[in-house]
């Protein structure tokens, strides 16, 4: 069990947990903790920059490289990184025959060793996504979200509605899946990466169009939309059923959480800057910020919520204040060390495997992964025909510019295989959606906006 199930389970009792690990095995030698842990941030980096340098010099993102380097170190290839919660043990770590065959590790102490380093990588896998939400809290830009004002949220909420709905409905009728993994599924269809569709907006210069606006003013109504199912989402996991009046809880507490931190964070603000700028010690506005990041994160922890969202309610408050492009520029090198280790931590715990068709039992999965990616693309291609108010508008650019998943679909498929809520036939197909939109949506961009039909690009006045 790992540090985020404990997380989505509150009521687990973490001294039962460490006392009944420590009564059935030798205490680890910290040591020897420490060197596998060494090695095993060795590998995760590598397999990172590896992955990310390819991609970058294929034009795609480099998230993806993270995610793909993560697979070929994980179960599903190399086996260099495994977990114990994704079925392998110490003698599939190829890590730790290195690590006995290097050092004084012995096969008794193995085990574990294996248990303790595996849990530190996955505390700092986990650190690695709050502080990843964190960041998305601080890129997005709200006044730019009210600029564009209705046509955006339109766009955004079919574009959370469509895919989710259908997504849901489709595993739950068609596929027969439970309710708790088809309702994950389904979320994680809603996500969009404003990251990566700004990205392609901005190297063939249409950021600044109409389309362009539309469409990063609804990709970030999307993550904060997102980021809410995500919490509503992973809390129905912690009860194993759904529950209306707890989702109408959740949905009204998860509203109430980001909308009272920004305007709370509105008055804070003030407070906040005097702070820093009275602080005559060295890191202090990023202390101070990720002090109250962890704190945001902390209340949305105690009312059943997640922790994410309540990183990603911090940095959307501190992206109001003066101190935001400093800010961004002291928490990149943080996210840099940090949020490697969840994306190729997710890599690693996808078994693709369970995707070989050559094995009759594996052909389910393979029709709903198919299936995810058709509701994907659809589900918010779609969005671009509710845009209203305006005639010379190219819609199809609008609904592709929305398809990516990247980083924030990879978040929903780590929480949902942490929490345990999803099979691993499930966990994969939502990796390969995820892959596959963040793919194609790039090229797909470029396409639709040099169509000699498309609409005429309209400029916003400067």
């Amino acid at each position: 069990m790992n540090v985020l199930s404990m997380f989505c389970f509150p009521d687990w009792n973490v001294n039962a947990f460490f006392l009944a690990e420590t009564a059935t095995a030798e205490p680890a030698d910290s040591a020897l903790v420490l060197a596998s842990v060494l090695l095993s941030l060795t590998v995760i980096y590598l397999a990172s920059k590896l992955g990310g340098e390819i991609c970058a010099r294929l034009n795609l993102p480099p998230v993806l490289g993270e995610l793909v380097g993560g697979v070929a170190i994980g179960v599903s290839a190399l086996k260099l990184l495994v977990f114990p919660e994704g079925g392998g043990g110490v003698d599939a770590s190829l890590i730790f025959h290195f690590l006995q065959s290097t050092s004084s590790l012995t096969p008794e102490e193995a085990p574990a060793v294996f248990s303790a380093s595996s849990e530190v990588i996955s505390v700092l896998s986990e650190l690695g996504v709050i502080i990843l939400l964190f960041e998305i809290g601080l890129e997005s830009d709200l006044k730019e979200l009210i600029r564009v004002g209705p046509q955006a949220a339109v766009v955004a909420v079919v574009g959370v509605v469509a895919p989710f709905v259908a997504g849901t409905l489709g595993l739950l009728y068609l596929f027969h899946l439970p309710v708790i993994p088809a309702v994950f599924a389904g979320a994680a269809l809603t996500a969009t990466s404003i990251g990566i569709t700004a990205k392609v907006l901005a190297e063939i210069d249409r950021l600044s169009s109409k389309e362009g606006q539309i469409i990063i003013g609804a990709a970030v109504l999307d993550d904060i939309l997102g980021i809410i199912v995500l919490a509503v989402v992973a809390s129905l996991v912690k009860t194993g059923e759904v529950q209306i009046s707890k989702v109408i809880y959740l949905i009204i507490s998860s509203g109430t959480f980001v909308i009272g931190a920004i305007v709370l964070g509105r008055f804070l603000s003030p407070f906040y800057v005097r702070l820093v700028d009275g602080m005559k010690t060295r890191g202090q506005l990023l202390l101070v910020s990720l002090i109250f990041a962890f704190i945001l994160s902390y209340i949305a922890q105690v009312i059943q919520l997640e922790a994410i969202l309540g990183s990603f309610a911090a940095g959307l408050v501190l992206a109001e204040t003066e101190k935001r492009s400093e800010l961004v520029e002291q928490v990149v090198p943080i996210a840099d060390i940090f949020v490697p280790i969840f994306f190729v931590c997710v890599g690693a715990k996808t078994d693709l495997g369970v995707l070989n068709p050559a094995i009759p039992a594996n052909r389910e999965g393979l029709v709903v992964a198919a299936f995810l990616i058709v509701v994907a693309i659809v589900g918010k291609v779609i969005t671009g025909l509710t845009v209203f108010g305006s005639e010379n508008l190219n819609r199809l650019a609008i609904g592709v510019g929305m398809i990516p998943r990247g980083e924030v679909g990879l978040v929903f498929a780590g929480v949902g295989s942490a929490s345990g809520a999803l099979s691993p036939s499930t966990d994969a197909a939502i990796i390969m959606m995820v892959i596959l939109t963040t793919f194609i949506a790039p090229p797909l961009l470029r396409v639709v906006f040099k169509e000699p039909d498309g609409a005429i690009e309209e400029k916003t006045p400067t």
